[in-house]
């Protein structure tokens, strides 16, 4: 992705299945498999391991650095549900709503009536606009290397099902229709990553 095409205003795509996948290197793919499942476990333990707090931030923030690209040959070719699988999709959805902060405060604000519960899971600052959406984000990403990564997932799963929601109730178009249900296949892979790690089988 060129850096053009990072600051461009042009709506994001990304959240179809085959968009998640359609990045990465052709190398030996068993190579491919071992480097993105190895690096992926090696973020977390560093994140989980470390002690100060500026390591997190910098682990929360990695694709300011390295950008979006970097993580996509690592990881976006991995099953949803594995660990590179479920980082991958947490960085996409903080990138998104860096990039869109209007926006995905728009759609989340529409989808709350429609599903308070997981507004509540999700746990926006109210009232939620952009400045709230890109703290969650970032809380949901920090709680992956100091807190819980089951409960940093489900929130994260929580916050697509109530953009979904709301992404469906006020955008018409049967391209607005398939991002909100590719938000929905997104909320519940992101669900079974949470009960993954917390049966120790998420790899």
């Amino acid at each position: 992705m060129s850096e053009s095409e990072r600051r461009g205003p042009r709506r994001p795509a990304f959240f179809s299945p085959s968009a998640l996948e359609a990045h990465g290197g052709a190398y030996d793919p068993t190579e491919e498999i071992h480097v993105a499942h190895e690096t992926a476990a090696a973020l977390v333990r560093a994140g989980r391991a470390a002690t100060d707090p500026d390591v997190t931030e910098r682990l929360v923030a990695i694709v300011d650095d390295i950008g979006l690209s970097t993580l996509a040959e690592l990881w976006s070719q991995r099953p949803a549900r594995s660990l590179p699988g479920s980082l991958w999709r947490l960085y996409v959805l903080r990138e998104w709503v860096r990039r869109f902060p209007v926006e995905a405060s728009r759609e989340y604000a529409a989808g709350i009536r429609f599903t308070t519960p997981n507004h509540a899971v999700a746990g926006v600052a109210e009232p939620p606009g952009p400045a709230e959406m890109e703290r969650l984000v970032d809380e949901i990403l920090r709680g992956v290397f100091s807190g819980d990564l089951a409960i940093a997932l489900e929130r994260a799963a929580a916050f697509c099902r109530v953009v979904s929601a709301g992404r469906a109730d006020i955008s018409a178009g049967s391209e607005s229709a398939e991002h909100a249900a590719n938000l929905l296949v997104m909320a519940e892979d992101l669900t079974a990553g949470a009960r993954l790690w917390r049966a120790e089988a998420l790899d």
